[in-house]
């Protein structure tokens, strides 16, 4: 039986419409956050969309120690509580420690679980105990019915707030692929699936995560036909010199034309049947 998670305002899940995580992928400075708040908020409302603004306050898994990692935990949280009074949107953010979930969850609607940490007991355990919905992001290195373990782990704790993303399938060296099956697949949990456009175009490897953005459209309307509950995509003004992720960080300026496509996508694919 398909469930359906509320996150303020919003209801994901079948039958709902398709939700939409979008945001920088770190927050790289106060101003340049509320920024692409503001004009993501727009763009929402203009286009009728239910939008979570999404941003990491530390990126703890970056390739490199030189690479920006974000403003910390304690500034990174002040700016999201600042655009969620400001802008009245739901927050969604990355935790990587036990520790660090209660704190977010003061802030953030949405705790994230990265991928390579998606199999870590108490991490998923510490987010469940918050009552805050828990996004788990499929690790690349997982067939899609592996999640199961972990809606098991979170569902332990009494939270049955979940939402599981799909991001791509390791591939041999350097390249991702995405499976249009893990979609249906890890829906047979009966929670809500996201796919996440801009993660499943990298390319991992070398000093700086690479990959082409160019992929991201093919990606989203693919994925959407599929019957995907909601797309997670990074969004930048100016990706060429984001701080993090810059080669898949989709163009704010391009994303309100990829975003009508998929809804139509996505009305048409509501109304077939498996």
């Amino acid at each position: 039986m398909p469930k359906t998670v509320q996150i303020a305002n919003i209801s994901v899940g079948a039958g709902h419409p398709q939700v939409y995580i979008l945001g920088p992928c770190v927050i790289e400075s106060r101003e340049h956050a509320l920024f692409m708040a503001e004009k993501l908020k727009l763009l929402a409302e203009k286009l009728g969309i239910p939008l979570i603004f999404k941003a990491s306050y530390d990126k703890a898994n970056r390739t490199s120690h030189d690479s920006a990692r974000g403003p910390g935990m304690e500034e990174g949280l002040r700016i999201l509580a600042e655009i969620k009074r400001q802008f009245g949107l739901p927050i969604l953010t990355d935790i990587h420690e036990p520790r660090q979930a209660q704190t977010a969850a003061e802030v953030a609607d949405v705790l994230q679980i990265p991928a390579f940490l998606c199999r870590q007991t108490d991490l998923l355990l510490a987010a469940a105990r918050t009552g805050r919905t828990v996004n788990v992001k499929k690790g690349q290195f997982l067939a899609p019915y592996d999640v199961q373990f972990m809606v098991d782990k979170i569902e332990s704790a009494g939270n049955h707030a979940i939402l599981l993303t799909e991001r791509g399938h390791s591939f041999g060296y350097g390249g991702l692929v995405s499976d249009v099956r893990s979609i249906p697949i890890m829906q047979q949990t009966g929670y809500p699936v996201i796919f996440d456009a801009t993660h499943s175009a990298q390319a991992p490897g070398g000093s700086t995560t690479g990959g082409d953005r160019a992929y991201i459209p093919h990606l989203v309307r693919a994925m959407t036909a599929a019957g995907c509950d909601g797309i997670f995509m990074e969004t930048h003004d100016d990706p060429e010199h984001a701080l993090s992720d810059r080669a898949t960080q989709y163009p704010l300026d391009k994303l309100a034309g990829l975003i009508r496509e998929v809804q139509q996508i996505a009305e048409l694919s509501r109304s077939f049947k498996p």
